[in-house]
């Protein structure tokens, strides 16, 4: 008989006494030389929804089935069990005449949480509940802890976010959220690589701070005795491979920001970054709404979303606005006949806009308008183009004004959705644009970028006119699953160590 190692049974503190009681099963079984834990494999020839969908093909005939007991009404002679697997649950008929006095002890001596396999013929009850008419079963593994209240489930929102496994078990519309967000993820990448795009992966790590505003986060490689930064963005290592003649190139990977969390931020998330050569900011305008539209569609069955308590129109015909015009219609305030610095931030302060501690310049009064007294008014899918140079290092500048860039964001329901660039592809101008962020800097700025010489000197060798693109993949899963907290759509966010992890 196997040999457990000194120590296996003894009791921890605190333990219920249920959960001493579900302990003792297990030392039983154990003891009698059936331990659950020592089987390996339980070959499953069906799920529970295709037997539920395949139900005419398969009344009658045999079918092996395994998952979690989630509830148990076995008394008497017969019984019933709710069986739960990755695709749905299903019932499972137990009785003594299949399993024998024996058996059936048995199967009455297990809890709810506990995991089976079963093997029997698909039939339906006289209440014509699909179920499986069970012949043989037996335990796969024992359940020690109980599980959340049945009828309510894990409603403690903090443990739902730190015990995620208990809230997958219990929630199924949790489960739900999860399925739909990688049934997204699948969704665009059948959608890029359908245009011709190559998926591919650049470092997590590197040795400067580049790519975008953000504070990062700082490691240490002990080997090399180098400081490093985990990346706040993929995008100028996609830039390289652009002048490397890659054309169509995107990565969907995670992204690291030392930055504070709110219903919309988590430190750590995921992001789709997109560049095409030849292509500029309005391409990608049209793939942004492309690729939301259709999911709304794959995903939902419809182009009418409620998010926030906010019913979203994601048909295709997104509104697009000038960051000017969308300030003039929501703020009443006409930059576009302001060409003065100090003109422009007198009328955003007299907006209401607050200027302290910020670079008096018509860009800057121009953009913090925007963020403080127009976003949150984009409710329905949004285009707002044509920001200042001052916000965007990496965006080419409009030939029409050289205050403003080629660059764009999408708003749904007062939320950025996406970001994106006509690529600046001038090395002088970017090196001097590196520069001024450096400046920034030694000021303080912990979210201004490093000069990237190499990426400057990338450059040099020539990188077509590009357009980029960056889109937030767990906001986009909020939206199309209509859920308000970011923390709802990753699987293990970031949370407060509480003081008995350490």
């Amino acid at each position: 008989m196997f040999q457990y190692a000194p120590g296996y049974r003894t009791e921890p503190e605190g333990l219920s006494d249920e959960m001493r009681v579900r302990r003792e099963k297990l030392f039983k079984l154990q003891d009698a030389g059936r331990d659950p834990y020592q089987i390996t494999k339980f070959t499953r020839t069906h799920f529970s929804q295709q037997i539920k969908d395949g139900y005419d093909e398969l009344e009658g005939k045999d079918v092996r089935v395994a998952g979690r007991i989630m509830a148990k009404r076995v008394q008497g002679k017969a019984g019933f069990m709710d069986l739960a697997d990755d695709r749905g649950r299903i019932q499972l008929y137990v009785s003594v005449n299949e399993l024998g006095p024996e058996g059936l002890a048995e199967v009455k001596s297990w809890d709810v949480g506990d995991i089976v396999g079963a093997e029997g013929f698909v039939f339906k009850t006289r209440t014509e509940a699909i179920s499986v008419h069970v012949q043989k079963i037996g335990l796969l593994a024992k359940s020690l802890r109980p599980l959340p209240e049945k009828f309510h489930g894990l409603t403690d929102t903090d443990q739902r976010y730190r015990r995620r496994y208990l809230d997958l078990i219990t929630n199924d519309e949790s489960r739900r959220v999860f399925e739909l967000r990688t049934r997204f993820i699948s969704h665009i990448r059948r959608y890029l690589d359908e245009r011709g795009y190559l998926e591919v992966e650049t470092p997590v790590l590197g040795t400067i701070q580049g790519g975008a505003a953000a504070r990062p986060f700082v490691t240490h490689h002990n080997t090399l005795d180098l400081d490093m930064y985990m990346r706040i963005a993929t995008e100028l290592n996609l830039k390289r491979l652009i002048v490397g003649g890659m054309e169509r190139v995107y990565e969907i990977g995670r992204i690291f920001r030392n930055e504070g969390m709110d219903t919309k931020h988590n430190p750590e998330f995921t992001t789709l970054e997109m560049y095409e050569s030849y292509a500029n900011f309005e391409t990608m305008m049209d793939y942004v709404e492309g690729m939301l539209s259709s999911a709304a569609i794959e995903l939902r069955g419809t182009y009418e979303l409620t998010w926030g308590g906010n019913e979203i129109d994601m048909s295709p015909g997104w509104r697009r606005l000038t960051m000017i015009e969308a300030v003039k219609e929501y703020a009443g305030v006409d930059f576009g006949a302001l060409s003065d610095d100090g003109e422009a931030v007198a009328a955003a302060k007299a907006a209401g806009v607050d200027m302290d501690g910020k670079e008096p310049t018509w860009g800057v009064a121009l953009y913090e308008t925007f963020d403080q007294k127009v976003e949150e008014k984009l409710i329905q899918p949004t285009f707002i183009t044509m920001y200042p140079v001052e916000v965007s290092p990496l965006a080419k500048r409009s030939p029409a004004d050289g205050r403003l860039t080629e660059r764009f964001e999408a708003f749904i329901n007062a939320c950025e959705m996406g970001n994106a660039f006509s690529e600046l592809n001038d090395p002088l101008d970017q090196r001097l644009r590196f520069q001024a962020q450096m400046a920034l800097k030694a000021k303080g700025d912990a979210e201004a970028s490093d000069m990237d010489v190499d990426y400057c000197e990338a450059l040099e060798y020539g990188m077509p006119p590009t357009g980029g693109l960056g889109v937030g993949i767990d906001r986009a899963v909020m939206l199309l699953a209509g859920v308000d907290t970011i923390r709802d759509v990753i699987l293990f966010p970031t949370m407060k160590s509480l003081p008995n992890d350490k």
